[in-house]
Parts: C-alpha cells; structure tokens; sequence
C-alpha cells in the first residue's frame, strides 16, 4: 500500500493475510447467501454534539478535548460512526463493501519547550476500504487505510462489538486490534539523526507496531427521542512506540460524552 518496496517489518505481510482472509469470506457459501441490511433513503441513527478527550503519549504534550458533532448513523449508502465516514459499494456477506476515512488525531505539534528541535508530525489522514459485518453474534468491523498525508503508511484494523441489555440501558464491550506499518508508526514516534543533533533526543526509527484495544460504549434512553452515549477505550501501545524517546506512558486512554437525537 506504500510507492516504493515495504521494508521486511511492514504491513505487506499482513495486508496480504487479511486480503486472503476477505477473498476466502467473499468465496464462502454461506457469505454469499448472507442478507445485509437494506439500504434505505432516511437517516437511521444518532446525531447530535459529543465531548471528546484523547489522552497525549507524547511527552510534554497535554491531553486532547474537543466538542464536534457527533454521529453513528446510516443515511442510505452513506454512513458516519463516530469517527469513521464512508460509502458502503457492493454488498459483501452481512454488510457491504465500504470507502472509509478516519479523523485521526494522532498528529502533534513539537511546540512545547520538551519538543524543541523536532517537526511537527502533520495529522494523518487515512483513507481505504472496510467492512461492517452485523452478524447474530455482535458486529465487526475491519478496515484497511493508507495515510494520504505525510506518512503514507499502512493502518489495518479489526475490531468487534457485542451488545448486551441490562434494564433500559444497552451495553457495548470492544475488542480490537490495530497494525500500523513501520513507516506509519516511524513517522510519527521515530526521531531522525537530525532531530537528535537538534533536541538532544537519542535517534530512534521505530518499527511496525500491534495496539490490542478494550472498550465499552454505553447507551442511556433519556426518553425518545434523546440519547446520552458514553465511551470508554484503552489501547496497549506496542514497544515500538513506547520504546520511542518520545513517549511518556505505555497505555493510552480515549473517551466521550455524547448527547444525541435518534431517527429511526
């Protein structure tokens, strides 16, 4: 997924696992004969406004918080969940074959006193396919992406959420995980001899990493057609990035509040 020939660390292996792994969903009997959800020509779904808090890894760097619109809905072949946007194409065993972007903030500006001497490393913007498979047993939801800043690395993930009920209150729990290739997560974590010479960090060229990822999601009714939704996530960072002269901590913790209306 990158112009020039991945290094042996890269996500080629992987990317070509997971392609073999879609090709042998696509060739299977009983994805073939899988229904996905009808499109339809109304908004489905919750729209509303969320807080936001991203926990910063980055030395010196303090957490993000933001407030933006907040949306999990379908709107015919457009769909928009959390901060995920596509195009679903063709239909593809339980869900359809999608175009997806992602609003990432793993970007960070070297504009504390501790970042003297380094670049600001620029948002990613990643864009690919993906799928969402609503199956009986929960959903899941893999993606492929290509940085189309100024990385250009590979971002893979897979990620699965089951429901469960408890009194009028729906539950979520997450579990994921995350590949970024060497030049993805070097871009961001890695310091040049450059930068080493200019901000007295040791040069360090970090390599592909693996994030495993819990989370839990929480809807509460606040009587229809409101909805407060609420998400907790955590991610283990892959010493490849904590090893990285750059990085605090060895976890990182994400959230939101979220009030919203709901179409149906």
């Amino acid at each position: 997924m990158n112009a020039t020939l991945p290094p042996k660390n890269s996500a080629f292996p992987a990317a070509s696992v997971l392609a073999s792994l879609g090709a042998a969903l696509c060739l299977s009997p009983c994805m073939v004969r899988a229904q996905p959800t009808p499109l339809t020509d109304k908004l489905v779904g919750d729209v509303g406004g969320a807080a936001y808090i991203t926990q910063s890894v980055i030395r010196s760097k303090s957490n993000d918080t933001s407030v933006l619109p907040y949306g999990f809905f379908d709107y015919g072949r457009f769909f928009a969940r959390v901060d995920t946007l596509g195009l679903k194409t063709v239909k593809l065993g339980d869900g359809y074959l999608e175009l997806a972007g992602r609003i990432s903030q793993e970007g960070w500006r070297a504009d504390t006193a501790a970042l003297a001497g380094l670049t600001d490393r620029k948002t990613p913007i990643p864009l690919g396919i993906g799928t969402f498979q609503e199956t009986p047993y929960g959903g899941i939801f893999l993606n492929a992406f290509v940085d189309a800043n100024q990385s250009h690395g590979t971002l893979l993930e897979a990620n699965y959420a089951a429901r469960f009920t408890l009194g009028r209150w729906a539950f979520f729990p997450q579990l994921g995980l995350e590949y970024r290739n060497a030049k993805y997560t070097n871009y961001f974590y890695g310091v040049s001899p450059a930068e080493s010479a200019a901000s007295g960090y040791a040069a360090y060229k970090a390599g592909a990493s693996t994030t495993p990822v819990l989370g839990l999601a929480v809807d509460v009714p606040l009587g229809e057609p409101w909805v407060l939704s609420m998400q907790l996530r955590r991610k283990w960072l892959d010493s490849a990035v904590y090893n990285s002269p750059l990085v605090s901590r060895k976890t990182q913790d994400s959230g939101f509040v979220a009030l919203s209306y709901r179409f149906k």
